[in-house]
């Protein structure tokens, strides 16, 4: 018996900012985070897999939060921090000490799950 796998539940973020502070959140958890970067229809989508647990009966939700650009973002990581100035965010080919790393994962196109339900 198969069973209709359905698509996540997908969050459109309002900014970069917001997908950084997002994504470094889950990463000071302990858990492994990363940004995957897919290309369609001409505009470069950023974001960020989860899972919320235990909603209800579900033994959880799948969920993406991303973000909409009209160009790439030139680099490979998504670089952190805050400090009594407030939140720092760059685009970076490396790392930097003090600063929350966060890849960025390219994938060749949008994941099925992704897919909207027809």
């Amino acid at each position: 018996m198969s069973e209709e796998i359905k698509p996540m539940v997908k969050i459109k973020l309002e900014s970069l900012n917001d997908l950084a502070r997002f994504a470094s959140s889950t990463t000071s958890m302990g858990h492994i985070t990363y940004v995957v970067h897919y290309i369609e229809n001409n505009k470069h989508y950023y974001g960020v897999f989860i899972v919320y647990r235990d909603y209800y009966r579900l033994y959880g939700i799948p969920m993406f939060y991303y973000i909409e650009r009209e160009k790439p973002l030139e680099g490979t990581y998504i670089l952190f921090k805050t400090d009594e100035a407030g939140e720092h965010i760059e685009i970076s080919k490396g790392t930097k000490p003090g600063w929350v790393a966060i890849p960025i994962v390219n994938i060749t196109e949008k994941p099925k799950i992704l897919f909207d339900k027809e």
